[in-house]
């Protein structure tokens, strides 16, 4: 089976360079998320000790660099919008989901933290990032420290439905760093399949979308059908949204990510647009699969001597032999997938509302 064999035309496939524009409904659902959800983020963050509280503070956004309060930006909250939704999917206040959305947004920040460190990435949502300005030891330490207060959180819930919470958060967790794990594993080999590729962002992406999908449900008692409903909708939605992000980091507006052109070229990131158009057949495929076997042996200062226009020419391959037209059609088979693991339970007709204009949002944005 050649991957990078076109399909039908997807409605709503991803447009990488254009900034999607939430609809009102999916902007109330997030500033409804923030405004749960932030108190008791911040609430958290303060029980770090000096300076880890300080530096946690800037990397969500909520000073600069000398401490300032500041209005930057901090994410656009789907995942704690998803565990709001997740408690009211089991009949229970939006409310009783807020210690999932904080645990889920810790965990995220953590892995956001570390990430950047290892991929040497010097700007997140249009700023510098923690270890360029307080240091790789500070961003190493408060990502720890992010990790850990996840637990806490949840577990100061201290009944059965907190140790059911924390089980899944444990379980997430772990998955999440398999993922990562083998994303940089990746980008050292000549060849990564498509199916390897997938399995890693539904372990890096897709375990905690399906934590925060879920958690909420857990929080309020619900029983394991429909939790594990809401896991499998939060896991393909993961999926939907990574193969969206894999875009980003080629053809992204750097003006809308906050990143470098070609950010995840410059990186050797094994994406999906990337393995797909390895995959395929033809000149474009053939040639692409050359440069990029090469590149795997170059070392980073070689890698990084490289101007544009290598990276405008890789891009151009990938482009030509199908790896984007391919992971835009996967996105939106991702999507699909997760409404359907809806319709297998009974959900509030408002709630199933809600987190289906939220996949539309996440499967069209751009960041």
């Amino acid at each position: 089976m050649n991957p990078a064999a076109p399909r039908p035309e997807a409605p709503g496939a991803p447009e990488p360079s254009r900034p999607a524009r939430p609809p009102h409904a999916v902007v109330e659902l997030l500033e409804r998320s923030r405004a749960l959800t932030t108190p008791a983020l911040r609430a958290a963050v303060g029980r770090l000790a000096p300076p880890m509280d300080t530096v946690a503070a800037y990397h969500f956004g909520w000073i600069d660099a000398q401490g300032r309060p500041t209005d930057a930006d901090s994410g656009k909250a789907v995942r704690p919008a998803l565990a709001l939704l997740s408690a009211e999917a089991a009949g229970a206040a939006p409310e009783v989901g807020v210690p999932g959305a904080v645990a889920v947004e810790l965990v995220h920040n953590f892995s956001l933290l570390h990430d950047d460190l290892m991929d040497g990435d010097e700007q997140r949502r249009h700023r510098d990032t923690v270890w360029k300005v307080h240091g790789p030891a500070q961003a190493i330490l408060v990502g720890d420290a992010l990790f850990a207060l996840a637990s806490e959180i949840i577990l100061d819930g201290d009944d059965a439905h907190a140790a059911r919470a924390a089980r899944r958060l444990a379980a997430a967790s772990r998955q999440l760093i398999d993922g990562q794990a083998q994303d940089i594993a990746f980008e050292h080999r000549e060849r990564v399949t498509v199916a390897e590729c997938l399995a890693m962002e539904g372990n890096k992406t897709g375990a905690l979308l399906a934590f925060a999908a879920s958690i909420g449900a857990v929080l309020g008692g619900a029983d394991d059908a429909l939790a594990d409903a809401l896991d499998a909708y939060g896991r393909h939605l993961g999926l939907a949204f990574q193969a969206v992000d894999d875009l980003l980091g080629i053809w992204g507006d750097p003006r809308s990510t906050g990143k470098l052109t070609w950010s995840d070229l410059r990186q050797r990131k094994k994406s999906l647009p990337v393995v797909a158009a390895m995959a395929a057949e033809g000149p474009a495929a053939a040639r692409l699969t050359a440069l990029l076997t090469a590149d795997v042996k170059k070392s980073r200062e070689e890698f990084e001597d490289f101007d544009e226009a290598e990276f405008a020419a890789r891009a151009e391959l990938i482009d030509e032999a199908g790896g984007r037209r391919w992971t835009a059609d996967e996105a939106r088979r991702q999507y699909d997938i997760a409404i359907d693991a809806l319709e297998s339970v009974t959900l509030p007709a408002a709630t199933r509302r809600r987190l289906t204009e939220l996949a539309d949002f996440v499967v069209v944005r751009s960041k």
